[in-house]
């Protein structure tokens, strides 16, 4: 009878680690959203899944891809009116004509669009600026500058809660107040900010010995530009006050970001057509793919054998629990994607009932663990997106050989301070 039960579970995580591994590997360069649709349906089509349970599981996404898609319409307005460029022009001219201090300028504003517009946000929004800051400054390469946005996006999205989705779904209904967030968190950021800020600085060092432009002329910004930019703006204080008032930030960054498009594109009095064709709708498909093999997942008892777990190692020893689980989840986001594994760990924080060091050590693991691969977080896989649009790209393998050296130390003195200090 064991075997019997046993073998949908086996088939169900095989099928959900093939989808992941195709989401990882790409084969036959296929974008992501296939993979982790196929695995989807193909749960759905076997009978280990039912449809309506998968269908739950795709509802269960509706505030992301609400937040994602308002994210993605400012994206693409504004970079349709300038105003990445108009950034970059500025950007450069601060820098001097020294590579490092561009590097450092472009490191700053990522860590402040993280803060304050989420990881997310920084990955759509800050790597066409980014792309665009490099190519006026003739960079010969734009790496460097652009895996800022990707390393920043995680490093810094545990500094507020609205920093990263997925620290609404570790903590949940037991959220901390804002001054209990920040004792728990501020060291840790700043370390993990710093951290990664030093690792990346010496391993691009030789890249950044290029030469750059130091005298770029500033490109105008029309007044479309300057609603986009304005857009921007009020999308950051209005998901600082849905924060605040407890409210799911994905309703209001949709509307910002739709209100956003259509006053501009009144002003220009039309190009609906063409700012929806560019945006990069299959980021949609592979968020519910990866809902619906979570979803299979707990249908399997995995949650109940998570929870229980924690719960007796916690209450052993919270700090050697809290050290493993961050460890564990940061390594298991590289997995799985660090949304499916958010919510599972989100889901057994909220059942285990463990103290909010634990919890923290988790959502850390969570947050900056994905660090390390290219497909770890959801942020990551965005960014992967916008430099593929401007005709880089990056390997799992070359991201990984520069992960494996930024994500470690930046885990370890992140957690040692929530812990210890």
């Amino acid at each position: 009878m064991g075997a019997l039960t046993l073998t949908p579970n086996l088939a169900t995580w095989g099928i959900a680690a093939l989808a992941t591994l195709g989401v990882i590997i790409r084969p036959f360069s296929w974008p992501e959203a296939i993979w982790a649709v196929l695995g989807a349906a193909l749960l759905v089509v076997l009978g280990l899944l039912p449809w309506h349970v998968a269908l739950d599981g795709v509802a269960k996404g509706t505030d992301v891809y609400l937040f994602l898609v308002g994210m993605m319409l400012l994206a693409e307005i504004a970079r349709k009116e300038g105003l990445f460029d108009w950034l970059a022009s500025h950007a450069v001219r601060a820098a001097k004509g020294s590579a490092t201090r561009l590097f450092l300028l472009v490191y700053i504003v990522g860590t402040v669009v993280t803060v304050f517009l989420s990881n997310d946000a920084c990955a759509v929004v800050l790597t066409p600026a980014v792309y665009a800051a490099a190519k006026a400054a003739k960079a010969k390469d734009p790496l460097p500058y652009l895996f800022i946005c990707a390393f920043i996006a995680n490093a810094a999205s545990f500094v507020l809660p609205i920093s990263n989705p997925a620290n609404l779904v570790v903590f949940a209904q037991n959220m901390p107040p804002l001054g209990t967030w920040m004792k728990l968190f501020a060291l840790p950021s700043l370390l993990a900010i710093v951290t990664t800020y030093a690792v990346l600085r010496l391993t691009q060092n030789s890249a950044l010995k290029q030469s750059i432009e130091a005298d770029v002329e500033p490109k105008p910004l029309g007044t479309g530009g300057k609603v986009a930019g304005l857009g921007i703006v009020l999308t950051g204080a209005a998901l600082i006050g849905a924060s605040a008032a407890g409210i799911e930030l994905g309703l209001p960054t949709f509307v910002a970001g739709l209100a956003t498009a259509l006053v501009v594109l009144a002003i220009k009095r039309g190009g609906f057509v063409e700012v929806a064709k560019d945006v990069s709708w299959s980021v949609l498909p592979l968020v519910a793919g990866l809902f619906v093999l979570v979803e299979a997942l707990e249908s399997t008892g995995v949650l109940k054998m998570l929870a229980d777990t924690l719960k007796s190692y916690a209450a052993g020893d919270p700090t050697a629990t809290a050290w493993a689980g961050g460890a564990a989840v940061a390594v298991g986001s590289n997995l799985v994607n660090n949304l499916p594994a958010g919510l599972l760990a989100g889901a057994a924080v909220q059942a285990a009932h463990v103290s909010q060091k634990v919890a923290g050590a988790i959502l850390i693991g969570v947050d900056l663990g994905p660090n390390l691969s290219v497909t770890g977080s959801l942020a990551t896989i965005l960014w992967l997106t916008a430099i593929r649009r401007e005709g880089q790209d990056v390997s799992a393998g070359k991201f990984l050989k520069l992960g494996v050296l930024v994500m470690p130390p930046a885990l370890v003195l992140a957690l040692a301070a929530l812990l210890y200090l």
